[in-house]
């Protein structure tokens, strides 16, 4: 059984990734042919599955996360769930497109402690038009208990020449 490569840490930039679409591109990091970019490992989150329209990040909350109060710092989830947002944005991008998040809307619905465990936060594209996209997403645990769901508006930018 061949062990996956080690993850690297990095940007891509356009000259590597010319002519592949927003879904080609999360699916090379995925498959470790891009590295992760570097907010993962400083937020310990990552990128496991994408299809169109779809992305599925994993997180580990921990302590180096908390807050004065004594929980996971709600920027942590944001983070986590803006990643989502855009991702599964990024999935319906032509060759050459790109995105920025125009607004995004999180709601928190129980606190987030080192002793969670993982959570999972499914993106999911509601709409893909030519100058905007809007997705959603969830943050839930192992058991389906929801943190946090968002909603995002993402503003799109053609092809360049």
């Amino acid at each position: 059984m061949n062990k996956p490569a080690e993850m690297q840490y990095g940007v891509v930039s356009r000259a590597e990734c010319e002519g592949m679409s927003g879904l080609e591109i999360l699916r090379a990091m995925i498959d470790r042919r891009f590295p992760a970019p570097p907010i993962t490992r400083t937020m310990a989150f990552d990128l496991r599955q994408v299809e169109e329209g779809y992305a599925l990040f994993a997180g580990q909350p921990s302590f180096d996360f908390y807050n004065p109060l004594g929980t996971v710092h709600g920027g942590w989830l944001a983070t986590l769930l803006d990643s989502a947002l855009g991702c599964a944005v990024q999935t319906t991008l032509n060759p050459g497109e790109s995105y920025t998040t125009l607004e995004f809307k999180v709601n928190c619905t129980r606190p987030v402690f080192d002793t969670t465990g993982e959570l999972l936060c499914e993106g999911k594209t509601v709409h893909r038009g030519k100058r905007t996209a809007t997705a959603e997403a969830t943050l839930k645990d192992s058991d389906g208990r929801l943190y946090a769901h968002a909603s995002e508006t993402c503003m799109l930018f053609p092809a360049t020449t």
